[in-house]
């Protein structure tokens, strides 16, 4: 049975972007910045282009949730393999308080209308570190999940999953539908020839917004304040042990 993946993907600041925060301090800033689409996001989109050619799947719907920019998202999915695009439309302003329990409910509820096989997200996002939309997805759908993913498997019985843990890899299996996430070591994406990037232009997607699937967007958290983490003081060398345990006596490190 060929399956049909949705394929979660976020515009994020581009990881070689210097971060500014706002004078105001109550996020990032994002305008005249480079954004590009989340790194694990393509790991996932990937995986998903490698399952078609394998012919495991039959369509690969991609989706993100964002201003009118993140359209560009879409189309570099697109042009990498998707067949076709839902943008669900976020409005600027309300970018900094959409958590990943929103986007959880929205991939779920199109997981359920487009009648999916398969939930494919990259781990994390790297604007926010939260690694909680899988895992949050897979518990409203009540799918079984495989995070961290470094290599996936079809079976007769559904899916095997080789993920990282602290102590080595562990194997699981999964029946289907099921939410996988993608690791960094599930496989290298593919740079979107020109030819595809052309193509890319011809295909559909679909705009929406959260109202249209029925998802409340009302934030669950408030945003206080947003820093800079602290410039690291220099280090210094010391003579000698003696040395060091002086220092660190007078740094209130060592009480001996």
């Amino acid at each position: 049975m060929a399956l049909k993946v949705l394929v979660g993907c976020k515009r994020v600041i581009d990881y070689a972007v210097k971060i500014r925060i706002k004078p105001d301090k109550l996020g990032v800033v994002t305008e005249g910045v480079k954004h590009s689409m989340n790194p694990f996001d393509e790991i996932a989109v990937e995986e998903a282009v490698r399952l078609k050619e394998r012919k495991l799947a039959k369509e690969i719907i991609v989706v993100t949730c964002g201003p009118p920019q993140a359209a560009e998202t879409i189309r570099t999915a697109l042009a990498m393999g998707a067949d076709r695009g839902i943008h669900v439309e976020i409005p600027l302003d309300q970018m900094d308080t959409f958590q990943p329990l929103h986007v959880s409910k929205v991939l779920a509820k199109l997981a359920e209308k487009e009648k999916v096989d398969i939930v494919m997200l990259g781990k994390l996002a790297i604007d926010d570190d939260s690694n909680q939309t899988a895992q949050m997805t897979a518990s409203l759908l009540d799918w079984p999940q495989g995070v961290f993913a470094s290599k996936i498997d079809k079976t007769d019985a559904g899916l095997e999953i080789i993920r990282e843990v602290d102590g080595g890899l562990e194997t699981i299996r999964t029946t289907l539908p099921a939410v996988l996430s993608a690791d960094l070591r599930l496989n290298e994406p593919r740079y979107a020839t020109l030819p595809n990037i052309m193509k890319a232009k011809k295909k559909k997607v679909v705009k929406m917004t959260p109202a249209d699937l029925g998802v409340d967007m009302a934030p669950r958290i408030q945003i206080v304040s947003v820093e800079d983490p602290p410039v690291r003081e220099a280090g210094q060398t010391v003579a000698d042990v003696d040395d060091l345990v002086a220092k660190l006596k007078e740094k209130g490190f060592s009480s001996a």
